[in-house]
């Protein structure tokens, strides 16, 4: 748990699954991103799916809800999904809550690892929103990306997880930068998709950001040149990861990792040489 000023924010992990390495380092030779995080024998990484529990006055907020409980077996084994802790609802339930006390849910963007947890299937088969008393809010820009996905984009862009719940009104569209309650703002931060958003914390002179997809792995905000291939627009993910450096460094935020399976929480800093490095903090 962190205390940011009045604002207590949880890591709450929906599992780990397992993808080609070329995933999240894209161009950066294996022989370079394999010293930060060695591959299997089949070129796999692992990868967290942490999403954030919030609390703030009286209010309890999610950011990004996970792979959550649609997926059939086929997509189990694709993603290599484990949860050896359980759920993200489970992880939820360690802290005292139920999915009915959720009052809001910030979608950073709607990849699937991100957000098929917003929904999932009655006993009738039909799609519901799993946290049925929250207000959800994305991006208009991404809903729309997510509406009308192209050959590159549509194998992680999936309905089910949020087309319902902007037709009954339960899904807020916003329109760039956005302080959605006092001392939290959603923040766009292009380049993985050009509507991604990021988080910004800021209470009683202390600030936190959830990076998400802006850096999947502390490494990637390191360096400026490491981006994922995943990324929607690679060099405006550089240019904006520059501009987020400078913030991290003159506010001393606490970083929070989407992914990252060896430093999930840290603050960025400058060593005698220059080189920017993320020192963990313990979660």
């Amino acid at each position: 748990m962190f205390q940011i000023g009045d604002i207590e924010i949880h890591i709450v992990n929906d599992g780990r699954v397992m993808v080609d390495g070329g995933g999240p380092f894209g161009l950066v030779p294996r022989k370079l991103w394999s010293r930060y995080l060695k591959p299997t024998e089949d070129n796999l990484v692992p990868m967290d799916l942490n999403c954030l529990l919030v609390k703030t006055a009286g209010q309890h907020l999610l950011v990004d809800t996970g792979l959550g409980s649609k997926l059939d077996q086929r997509m189990i084994d694709f993603w290599q999904l484990t949860r050896p802790n359980g759920s993200l609802l489970d992880g939820l339930s360690r802290l005292g809550l139920t999915a009915e006390d959720i009052d809001l849910v910030i979608d950073t963007h709607l990849h699937a690892d991100h957000c098929s947890g917003n929904t999932l299937f009655s006993p009738e088969m039909e799609i519901v929103p799993s946290f049925p008393n929250a207000k959800y809010v994305v991006q208009r820009r991404e809903y729309e990306d997510a509406m009308h996905p192209n050959e590159r984009t549509r194998a992680t862009y999936y309905p089910i997880n949020y087309e319902t719940l902007v037709n009954s009104g339960q899904m807020e569209l916003l329109d760039g930068d956005t302080e959605i309650m006092p001392g939290i703002r959603g923040v766009v931060t292009p380049g993985h998709t050009p509507a991604h958003m990021s988080v910004v914390f800021e209470s009683g002179g202390e600030y936190a950001l959830f990076l998400c997809d802006l850096a999947s792995f502390m490494i990637n905000f390191e360096r400026l040149g490491w981006m994922t291939a995943y990324d929607v627009e690679p060099l405006v993910t550089l240019e904006t990861k520059r501009g987020w450096q400078k913030w991290a460094l003159e506010t001393n935020a606490l970083l929070l990792s989407a992914h990252d399976t060896l430093i999930p929480a840290g603050h960025l800093r400058q060593d005698d040489r220059g080189n920017l490095k993320v020192d963990p903090v313990e979660v």
